[in-house]
């Protein structure tokens, strides 16, 4: 985040409170009510949330123990026997909501499809019959890898049902970045489609998953299932491809939801670290099934009228909690879009907010800029009318941003829930609640109830008021990650080890820097470590400098972000070459291409700059902080005392 956006966050004073009308038919209806909420989960942590798991979740059996925690290690709802499928679907057909719209989805080409809550049940049952009939087990892993078609959410329901666990990986990732991803989750089966619809483009998926799987190199994978969507022609090898349409045929649609144990593994999310390997989050039944549940239903206050659009992908955790688990649990009714804005149609979302009466729309920080530079001309000549919530999610919004979301999409009459979470978390954990607490432009405001988030020093010391710090949690909470899938060490060396136990007291370190404000209000500066947020999503360098190094040419890489207003940060390379290799355009332009191929698109490095030398410490570490400030056109500011040699320093600055 820039200076300038960092300096007006700090001044920003603007208040704005819920109208009464929107308070009183809210959930969480002022705020002493809220306040009252947090002190009884304060006082009792584990009687709040088991109270509750109670009211809100279907169980076949009780847990015995609300949470078993050995630090950094928890347990929630032992003893439980519980299905996520079943509380997303089954429990809703015995009332009336069996006939009401469960998913709404629209593809980019124009074709849409509504699917009541029966509908989708019968789905879910065929999908995972299929899955049982091609040797799927419970605890075995299968890999995702669709468009935004209602198969993505049918497929992992489908897996939760009978107790496999899913690998849901982003679309717009490359064949190297899949293949990881199924080696480490070691799985069993890919779920695919022929291909996608994105930007008036359609987008090859089954040819990445042919390259994945080439020359065996993802053994555990017995099986590859394929959607038709945009009926591209591919490659199907026998025995191992199956196409989804055959198969579906006169399977039965009579699949009883597996009674799952509260701590069995529901699925693994990767995400990317400050090493070269993307970490495995490892998410869990039950406590994730509650998390995601209630923070959906008093986040965005959902009523049983409502259509509920967010704008994620399925690939990432957004997408995982709030299009399918948190919303079907409530039995809300949840929109899902194939598109994007495009050349064809850039008011694309406007026209899925008027066609379909969307209620609540939550949306990237990155998209509403991409919203502002596209003209306010689009949204105005639509009819949003519906709209009675907003809601960003991804990254910090700066006030300008807010505004006009504020202004221009909600008319001046939408609450903002600002949310800060992390694909870690499992769900929000803090946010305001929409009846009851006032927003500030750029602030996510107050933690959840039951959520004990502090901005501390690397000590754990809390920080004073306006001072920035690091955001942390004290207390754990039903839908935190488990570990990192196959490598408890890592997992307790990233979250838990940065600031020391305190009296046994064991804190969370979420990467992110922050500042509380003189209201309690959180106000999130971004990441502190090496990864970096491209549009809501995080990258780390070290991935994006592996595949650059891993090219002929280059001998060294140092990967930076630097401000971008229209993204957030953007990626800027520093590399020196190999002693044959002679920078220019050209191989400025290979480069660029080689990230896209071994990462994805997303990765693309926005900027590289050849360099003879970076700068390093005498110790050998390469000095990010200097390049971070050299890639934002800042001044070199702070100790080089370090630096083995300042003309490298020197050379950068003159640009040579």
């Amino acid at each position: 985040m820039s200076q300038v956006t960092i300096e007006s966050i700090l001044q920003e004073k603007r208040l704005f409170p819920p109208s009464a009308e929107f308070s009183q038919s809210a959930h969480i209806k002022s705020l002493a009510e809220y306040q009252q909420i947090c002190a009884r989960a304060q006082a009792d942590p584990q009687k709040f949330w088991a109270e509750l798991a109670e009211q809100e979740l279907h169980w076949f059996q009780k847990w015995t123990t609300v949470l078993d925690w050995q630090p950094p290690f928890a347990k929630w709802f032992e003893g439980g026997k519980i299905n996520i499928s079943y509380n997303c679907l089954d429990r809703h057909l015995a009332t009336w909501r069996k006939n009401k719209a469960a998913l709404i989805w629209e593809g980019e080409p124009g074709d849409s499809r509504t699917l009541t809550y029966a509908q989708l049940h019968r789905e879910v049952c065929q999908m995972a019959n299929v899955l049982k009939q091609l040797g799927v087990q419970k605890g075995d892993r299968v890999g995702i890898y669709l468009p935004m078609i209602p198969e993505a959410a049918i497929a992992m329901l489908a897996c939760a049902r009978i107790g496999a666990a899913h690998t849901v990986v982003f679309g717009g990732f490359s064949a190297e970045a899949l293949r990881d991803r199924l080696v480490d989750g070691q799985a069993k089966l890919v779920i695919t489609a022929d291909g996608g619809w994105r930007k008036d483009t359609a987008v090859p998926l089954k040819a990445q998953v042919d390259k994945a799987l080439a020359d065996g190199s993802v053994p555990t994978v017995k099986d590859v299932l394929v959607v038709r969507r945009t009926a591209q022609q591919i490659q199907m090898e026998p025995g191992r491809d199956h196409w989804w349409h055959d198969l579906q045929q006169g399977v039965s649609a009579n699949c009883p939801a597996e009674p799952m144990d509260s701590e069995d593994l529901l699925f693994i999310l990767y995400t990317s670290g400050s090493t070269g390997k993307p970490k495995g989050v490892v998410h869990t039944t039950a406590g994730y099934n509650l998390y995601t549940h209630i923070t959906t239903k008093w986040i965005f206050d959902l009523q049983d009228t409502d259509v509920y659009w967010c704008t994620a992908d399925i690939g990432w955790i957004t997408g995982h909690s709030y299009i399918v688990y948190g919303p079907l649990s409530n039995g809300a009714t949840t929109l899902m879009y194939e598109g994007a804005p495009r050349p064809s149609n850039p008011g694309c979302m406007w026209d899925v907010i008027e066609k379909h009466g969307v209620n609540i729309f939550y949306t990237a920080p990155t998209a509403i800029r991409a919203f502002i530079k596209m003209g306010e001309h689009l949204p105005n000549a639509r009819n949003l009318s519906s709209l009675r919530l907003l809601g960003t999610v991804g990254e910090p919004i700066n006030p300008e941003a807010w505004m006009w979301y504020y202004r221009i999409i909600g008319g001046e009459r939408c609450p903002i829930v600002d949310t800060w979470w992390q694909t870690e978390t499992g769900g929000i954990m803090v946010t305001p609640l929409p009846g009851a607490i006032a927003t500030k432009p750029g602030s996510a405001t107050l933690p959840f109830p039951g959520i004990i988030a502090d901005v501390v020093d690397l000590e754990g010391n809390n920080v004073p008021a306006n001072e920035g710090g690091y955001l942390a949690v004290r207390h754990p909470w039903p839908g935190m990650m488990r570990t990192v899938f196959g490598d408890p060490d890592r997992f307790r060396r990233t979250y838990w080890e940065h600031i020391p136990p305190k009296d046994g007291q064991y804190t969370y370190f979420a990467g992110d820097g922050a500042r509380r404000d003189e209201d309690g209000y959180f106000w999130v500066m971004g990441r502190v470590d090496d990864v970096i947020n491209v549009a809501g999503h995080r990258l780390g360098t070290m991935e994006i400098e592996s595949a650059l190094v891993s090219h002929p040419a280059v001998a060294e890489a140092a990967v930076v972000g630097k401000p971008d207003d229209l993204k957030g940060e953007e990626i800027v390379a520093f590399v020196t070459l190999e002693g044959t290799f002679d920078p220019s355009e050209e191989l400025n332009k290979e480069l660029k291409k080689h990230v896209v191929q071994e990462i994805g698109a997303i990765a693309r490095p926005g900027e590289i700059r050849f360099t003879e030398a970076l700068p390093k410490t005498r110790s050998g570490k390469i000095m990010r902080r200097l390049l971070r400030s050299l890639a934002s056109g800042q001044e070199v500011s702070g100790d080089t005392s370090t630096l083995e040699d300042r003309s490298v320093l020197d050379k950068l600055r003159e640009g040579t």
